[in-house]
């Protein structure tokens, strides 16, 4: 094993691509040993991160390991650009795409505290427009000797979905939205009715997401779990705006951001920022290739996706995170009550429901161990998290109050699994 680590390392150092480790223990006065890890065992992620980038599946990375409140490691690898080769720091911002999830999860339960939204309205109380929802049922495909099938139009785009609607059995709640059990944008029948509807450069959340109230349903809400990639919580951003009477990114940073001390975490990167931004890059069978990020500049400014907008450094997400590990509390402020973290982070989809994989439910934006055997995973039954589309990745363990944040911009969710693992493998008490 210490011939495969230092052959790895000795890769990415002729690659002139950088190991750097930072512990907080310099500046906090916190070493892993102060709050049950093993500093050693630590370094086994620091390895799995170096072979990585010596087999060239990603350019680098960004790791923090917190527990009991306080940070205990957090690491820099390889460079944020290969072109550049500008080196990952702990001050790398990212893409956390659908980590953006949580931070609004977050939010809809602090209006559900105030009494102000409640889990089991239905949406249309707040956006008229989704009374009354249809739901998408697929035609069956034709009989031998019948109609020939839709031809793909000549732009080469697939063929709409052949479908009929029916009316939805129930109104799509609020925390249908949250668990993505609504049916809501997680299909082709509905996807190709947002697709007419899609939102304009300058909207605001209060233009577009009423349209939406007029496409189908992929399902009958609460039948299956099926996720929403942009919709769902898109109109969970609107929502919040509503109850609040504030713009999403105004609500995120007077009420979650700045009492959390998440500086550097933001919608919109400044000038600055973008300097710091990391590179998105996919694996293809000739290595990493540069990927496009069509988002970076769409509604800049106005429009603020609840489903995947966010920016990040790994030190600026992991204040969230130990604030849930922690009750909802963190350095003296409380965003949320302890039972309001519990009701976040309980099952409230199981395994059981079609679309979920064993040992593995969903809670209010996150999803939730449920039986760690049957998942495959070290992590405690009741852990909970959630995952960006470019590989960031994030996990609460409340039972032994551990935090990991893992942010990089290629998606391996293997390494994923085994950055959860090696965090719960140091726990040393």
């Amino acid at each position: 094993m210490k011939t495969a680590v230092s052959s790895a390392l000795f890769l990415v150092a002729a690659l002139g691509l950088s190991i750097m480790t930072v512990s907080t223990a310099s500046s906090s006065g916190v070493k892993p040993e102060d709050v049950g890890l093993s500093s050693d065992r630590l370094q086994r992620i620091t390895q799995m991160i170096a072979r990585r980038i010596a087999a060239g599946e990603i350019a680098g990375a960004v790791t923090v390991v917190a527990r009991k409140g306080r940070v205990a490691q957090l690491s820099a690898q390889g460079v944020m650009d290969l072109e550049s080769r500008q080196q990952m720091t702990p001050s790398t911002m990212f893409r956390i795409a659908s980590m953006t999830k949580p931070v609004v999860g977050v939010s809809i339960m602090m209006m559900v505290e105030e009494g102000r939204l409640h889990l089991n309205d239905p949406v249309s109380r707040y956006i008229p427009e989704f009374r009354g929802m249809k739901v998408g049922m697929a035609q069956p495909p034709p009989v031998p000797g019948g109609a020939p099938p839709v031809p793909v139009p000549p732009s080469g785009r697939a063929a709409e979905p052949a479908f009929y609607t029916m009316p939805a059995q129930r109104e799509i709640t609020i925390k249908d939205l949250l668990t993505h059990v609504s049916g809501l944008g997680s299909g082709p029948m509905g996807n190709s009715g947002i697709d007419k509807v899609a939102r304009k450069d300058g909207e605001t959340l209060s233009d577009y997401i009423p349209r939406l109230g007029s496409t189908v349903l992929e399902f009958q809400p609460g039948s299956r779990w099926t996720y929403s990639p942009g919709a769902g919580f898109e109109t969970l951003g609107r929502l919040v705006e509503i109850a609040s009477g504030v713009p999403l990114d105004q609500f995120f940073r007077t009420r979650i951001f700045d009492p959390l001390g998440m500086k550097d975490i933001t919608f919109w990167p400044g000038d600055a920022q973008w300097k710091r931004v990391a590179t998105v890059y996919a694996r293809t069978p000739n290595g990493l290739a540069k990927s496009a990020t069509p988002n970076d500049t769409f509604g800049k400014g106005v429009y603020f996706r609840g489903s995947g907008g966010l920016f990040s450094t790994a030190e600026d997400y992991i204040p969230l995170g130990m604030m849930l590990a922690n009750g909802g509390e963190l350095n003296g402020k409380r965003l949320l009550s302890r039972k309001t973290v519990e009701m976040m982070s309980a099952a409230h989809v199981p395994d059981s429901l079609p679309g979920r994989p064993a040992g593995e439910g969903y809670g209010l934006s996150v999803r939730v161990v449920t039986n760690h055997a049957a998942r495959g995973t070290m992590l405690s039954d009741g852990t909970f998290g959630w995952t960006g589309a470019q590989g960031t990745h994030f996990f609460v363990d409340p039972k032994e109050q551990l935090v990991g944040v893992l942010m990089v911009q290629t998606p391996i969710p293997e390494m994923q699994r085994e950055f959860e693992d090696l965090v719960a493998q140091s726990v040393n008490d």
